[in-house]
């Protein structure tokens, strides 16, 4: 049974940074695209940021420019560096894996965790 464990999470003011954490399995990480994914309360969770296993990324458009996704091969794990963090980026983020449709789309995945909580004070 593959699994995620995210972390790095924390309490930052507003133009901080942080630096998320998601360790998977080898049995995951070799063969999945990544996802990064957050929820704000009373919010639907959103996709934040994608990576193939070929290093591709993308993030969406309310991140451009402040958060990058990176993979660490060596320690398969997968980071999620947010920059000039705003109020509104506060939420749990989740990692999950499998394809890049499945992550696009989160269907069919099946690695939901714990997540790790990040809030942004004004």
């Amino acid at each position: 049974q593959g699994q995620l464990v995210e972390s790095g999470g924390g309490l930052v003011q507003a133009g901080g940074s942080l630096r998320l954490s998601c360790a998977a399995s080898g049995t995951i990480y070799s063969r999945a695209a990544m996802g990064w994914y957050r929820q704000a309360p009373g919010k639907q969770r959103e996709l934040v940021a994608t990576i193939t296993s070929g290093g591709t990324t993308n993030v969406a458009d309310s991140v451009k420019g402040r958060f990058t996704i990176s993979r660490d091969n060596a320690k398969n794990t997968v980071y999620l560096q947010m920059n000039s963090l705003k109020p509104e980026d506060t939420a749990v983020y989740y990692c999950n894996a499998g394809s890049l449709y499945q992550i696009e789309t989160m269907t069919g995945l099946r690695y939901w965790g714990q997540g790790t909580r990040v809030t942004v004070s004004s």
